[in-house]
């Protein structure tokens, strides 16, 4: 099958069995059996529809910053968009395919004097993974941004979904419901001062620095924010900061963050979720939920 998928598709970028370690954050990560990095919606789109008509399972990826690979890595193609990196400024508009970085996104706007996203000046995803997750920080969610976003069905059709479409809710998106992969995004922003513009990222991008431990490996924050607490705060006060199992660690930065200190493995980082959410149920009677997404399969799957 994989010879059929190399020869089909000539002019793309095709890798047999790559470590997905080479992708993601956390440096973690299991081989997929192949993967494809196309270039345009065209490519997607192809490959997308052969896959279907195959009956070949697709992951899609992006930037693979807030995702844990499993080590028994990925069966079929996984398809990663971060080639696929177009911007374009039209008006009050910033349109982006979806591998773009979303802080290049931030970058494109500010250029163009326009101001709304600046709350995801450091937020290290890609332009589809943040409306995957509806993505934020510091008081801003991507959902106050997005005028529209196309998208490739599972059979590989386009579709063109508006704001109400997506349905936003916290880190979730209908995208989520119906395993569509995210092609391009437009954000309708408003003109600004560019210096304000340039100055709030500015100042964003030093507050993460101080607070979290960018100079890790990591898959950013790992859990949901529980109704009327402070994720951090738990764990700090589970006593967990620091706490290591295999190369994985509860950075002393941040409690939210789990840092590959020692070649960690994603099963490390599984059994250090496990146990977060096991010790800090027992002190507080809270459920932790993940927001990282983890796919793929167990070594003995």
């Amino acid at each position: 099958m994989t010879q059929d998928v190399l020869a089909t598709f000539p002019a793309i970028e095709i890798k047999k069995n790559e470590s997905l370690s080479h992708y993601t954050h956390t440096k973690t990560g299991g081989p997929a059996d192949y993967v494809a990095f196309p270039k345009s919606i065209d490519e997607a789109k192809a490959l997308i529809q052969y896959a279907d008509d195959v009956q070949l399972p697709v992951t899609v990826i992006g930037n693979a910053s807030n995702l844990i690979v499993k080590d028994g890595g990925i069966r079929g193609l996984t398809i990663i968009l971060t080639r696929m990196n177009q911007i374009h400024v039209t008006g009050n508009q910033v349109t982006a395919e979806a591998g773009a970085a979303l802080i290049d996104a931030t970058k494109a706007a500010c250029a163009g004097s326009l101001t709304g996203l600046e709350f995801a000046a450091g937020i290290p995803g890609s332009v589809g993974g943040a409306i995957f997750m509806n993505a934020g920080a510091y008081d801003g969610e991507i959902s106050t941004v997005v005028e529209s976003v196309t998208v490739l069905t599972a059979a590989g059709q386009l579709k063109t979904l508006t704001n109400a479409d997506l349905d936003f809710g916290y880190r979730h998106s209908t995208v989520q419901d119906y395993h569509d992969t995210v092609v391009t995004a437009t954000f309708t922003l408003q003109p600004g001062d560019q210096t304000k513009i340039q100055a709030r990222m500015d100042e964003l991008n030093a507050l993460r620095a101080s607070k979290q431990p960018l100079e890790w490996p990591s898959c950013g924050s790992v859990f949901k924010r529980p109704k009327g607490h402070f994720t951090g705060k738990l764990i700090h006060d589970a006593g967990l900061q620091g706490h290591r199992i295999g190369g994985a660690e509860v950075s002393k930065k941040h409690a939210g963050f789990i840092i590959n200190v020692d070649h960690a493995t994603a099963t490390d980082y599984m059994n250090m979720i496990h146990y977060i959410q096991k010790i800090v149920f027992e002190k507080f009677g809270v459920h932790l939920q993940t927001e990282v997404r983890i796919i793929g399969d167990d070594v003995d799957a």
